[in-house]
């Protein structure tokens, strides 16, 4: 239990590595302590499901455009059949502003494919102050390991 107390192994890990892919119990609270422990050590939270995410570079620190999802019947007169693109702010945005450092929970991380979660991994090198903690699923109990780790398996 020493680790959801203080979460000081937990962090140097993720100082150290920039990445991680974490099993945490099913039954939820581990992702909240944590966050709650990087909060308190200075660190800038966002927890997001990974489901969706598409390019996660482009998704996470750029503008970009996304298109409607297609409703039926429309006029195709103004946005041709395929919708108008509307332009979206990048997740991490209002986090990356500043000097602090920034974590982001991906949950749901099983989803993503290898190519994707090398993409995160070259994101934290990239931009020094980012972390990323991607959950991979669930186990009995909390671990983790760097995700250039279990990519490299």
């Amino acid at each position: 239990m020493p680790l959801l107390l203080t979460g000081r192994t937990f962090r140097r890990d993720l100082e150290a590595h920039g990445c991680l892919a974490v099993h945490a119990p099913l039954e939820g609270g581990a992702e909240t302590r944590l966050l709650r422990r990087l909060r308190g050590a200075g660190y800038r939270t966002r927890i997001s499901s990974a489901r969706g995410l598409g390019d996660p570079e482009m998704f996470l620190t750029r503008k970009h455009g996304i298109r409607p999802p297609h409703l039926g019947h429309q006029s195709v007169g103004r946005g041709a059949a395929v919708g108008e693109v509307q332009e979206v702010v990048p997740q991490l945005g209002d986090l990356l502003d500043g000097e602090a450092q920034v974590a982001l929970w991906l949950l749901e991380g099983q989803v993503l494919s290898q190519s994707e979660l090398c993409s995160l991994c070259d994101l934290c090198s990239r931009e020094p102050r980012l972390r990323i903690i991607v959950e991979m699923g669930g186990a009995r109990s909390l671990r983790w390991q760097p995700m250039s780790g279990l990519l490299a398996s």
